[in-house]
């Protein structure tokens, strides 16, 4: 699917026209995916002209996938998408970091201000690195980059 699709600019903000573009689908068939899709929500403004965020270009993507390359039906796109949600709801419950695209670099460590190296053993919670506070500052770090 993505090998043949141009890769997503870091912007804030995309129209429809360029989500069209970015997703190989004509923005009719965007905004009927929204009525059907509900986890699709684009801003709208002046003249109810969309806004759409990264994560929903990236979302539009893998309906696409689904319903062009793997031969599903909008309901079986749609049950498929709400079965990734949950599983990612319940991967933030459980406490386990999920965060799209990024990967642990083997052999990397962490270091605090201190210069000495934290320990990160999840049986020693007073030292221990939060995972939900490493996915929030590395989420507002991506959104920084994201920013025109």
């Amino acid at each position: 699917m993505e090998k043949t699709l141009p890769p997503i600019p870091a912007k804030r903000y995309f129209t429809i026209g360029e989500v069209g573009d970015l997703c190989g689908v004509k923005p009719h068939v965007l905004r009927y995916w929204e009525q059907e899709f509900t986890q699709l929500r684009p801003m709208k403004r002046r003249g109810n002209r969309r806004y759409y965020q990264h994560h929903e270009v990236l979302m539009i993507r893998r309906i696409r996938d689904l319903l062009y390359d793997q031969g599903f039906t909008i309901s079986g796109a749609r049950n498929k998408i709400q079965e990734l949600l949950q599983d990612e709801r319940d991967k933030k419950r459980m406490g386990e970091a999920f965060l799209d695209g990024i990967e642990v670099i083997e052999g990397s460590s962490l270091e605090d201000e201190s210069d000495e190296p934290m320990d990160l053993d999840a049986g020693d919670a007073g030292t221990a690195l939060p995972l939900e506070a490493v996915r929030v500052e590395l989420l507002s770090i991506r959104d920084l980059l994201l920013l025109d």
